[in-house]
């Protein structure tokens, strides 16, 4: 792998972190995948299913920040090697556990390689991006979202049939991973040696007040949650809806959450070109409040509309996510690990505690109502018309620039 040049995009680096990601989070998803088998041998109630849920985020969203912040300080080239070490010895666990608290210990274990993950990968990603930032965040992101979707996928193909300990199968896609992470921290301990010896311009923010940098950190926390407090309905009681509303089979609820997924592994990647091109708000705006109408109508389709559904809602909603990361490295420069460690860990963190919280509303109100409540969280969307237009500027001579390039041929 070379070393970047400026204004260069490292692909592939950016390739190598996404199929690392999606490795990383195909295996992370199988938990979640494997819900309704833990269930039932386990004869596990939702409250429980998303106590499981919340040990698995609660350990990535507590510690990927402080991760974060540490590596802003002191960069570790190899931390990514020990993250999926950690999600090596977490998938063991899961798949030998005998007991309801070992299976809480290994979803614990498999966070802790989430939050060393992320923030130092996004970093990576960052510099290897060449300046298209919004665009490296995705490649990046599809990666995991791709992972995520794969992980239902194989459960159904794999774990369900074989049964829990198979899950230690999965255990080869974290030694190849690390394998290739260690290769790419060889390439950014070069890139950061080379770095040093030039001279780097100070990071320039948008000069805002700390209050209201501050404030507008709080927006994109609450439009996070709306976020990703709707996903958690989805990837962790999509397959319970279907089978209790739709009656279809285990295998044929994961296949259906697969390809919603997937249709969220799309979203991402739409999401950080057209960042990049029409600014950040333009895509949260779009993204949160434009699937208001979708998750207003899905607990009331039949099954022939539930998919094609939550296609649309992963498709829209996925594209907030790089926007609000990217976004925030542009409020907060110089903090590129502390701002990925903390919308990662929100992420985590806000959809391990929604799956809590829904899990116990389902216990006492029924699946169903869960989807009817959920539908209205998008309208937090409205929140966006707050944030300020910190890009404004920088769009400006973008558009400048290509307005140039395309009349300067007839000239």
């Amino acid at each position: 792998m070379r070393s970047p040049s400026a204004g260069s995009t490292a692909v592939t680096v950016l390739v190598a972190l996404s199929f690392c990601h999606m490795l990383n989070d195909m295996m992370q998803s199988l938990l979640a995948a494997i819900f309704p088998l833990l269930k039932r041998d386990y004869d596990l109630s939702f409250g429980q299913i998303g106590l499981l849920a919340l040990a698995f985020q609660f350990t990535a969203s507590l510690l990927q920040p402080l991760v974060g912040f540490y590596t802003d300080k002191h960069p570790k080239p190899f931390s990514l090697v020990a993250g999926m070490a950690s999600t090596f010895v977490g998938l063991i666990l899961l798949a030998t556990a005998g007991s309801y608290a070992l299976l809480l210990v290994g979803a614990a274990v498999i966070g802790m390689g989430s939050s060393i993950f992320h923030p130092e990968s996004s970093r990576v990603a960052r510099m290897a991006s060449g300046g298209r930032f919004g665009l490296a965040q995705s490649v990046f992101q599809v990666g995991g979202n791709s992972g995520q979707a794969f992980g239902p996928l194989l459960a159904a193909l794999i774990v369900v049939p074989y049964g829990q300990g198979s899950v230690a199968w999965f255990s080869a896609a974290a030694a190849v991973a690390a394998i290739i992470l260690y290769r790419v921290g060889l390439w950014y301990r070069e890139a950061r040696v080379q770095a040093a010896k030039k001279p780097q311009p100070a990071a320039k923010g948008p000069g805002l007040p700390r209050k209201k940098v501050a404030l507008t950190l709080a927006l994109l926390v609450t439009l996070m949650f709306s976020k990703n407090v709707y996903m958690a309905s989805i990837s962790s009681y999509y397959t319970f809806y279907l089978i209790e509303t739709f009656g279809v089979s285990v295998q044929s609820a994961q296949v259906y959450l697969f390809v919603f997924l997937g249709a969220v592994a799309a979203g991402t990647l739409i999401g950080g070109p057209v960042g990049d091109r029409f600014g950040r708000k333009v895509v949260i705006w779009g993204s949160i409040l434009g699937v208001l109408p979708f998750t207003l109508l899905l607990p009331h389709a039949d099954l022939f509309w539930t998919p094609i559904l939550t296609v649309i809602i992963g498709l829209v909603l996925a594209s907030a996510f790089s926007a609000i990361v990217v976004y925030g490295q542009e409020l907060m420069p110089g903090k590129v690990g502390t701002v990925a460690g903390l919308f990662f860990g929100i992420s985590f963190g806000l959809g391990g505690l929604g799956a809590a919280v829904l899990g116990q509303i389902a216990d006492w109100q029924g699946i169903r109502f869960v989807y009817e409540m959920c539908a209205f969280l998008p309208v937090l969307g409205l929140l966006t018309a707050f944030l300020p237009d910190i890009e404004k500027d920088k769009l400006a001579a973008a558009r400048a620039a290509r307005e140039a390039a395309q009349g300067s041929p007839a000239e």
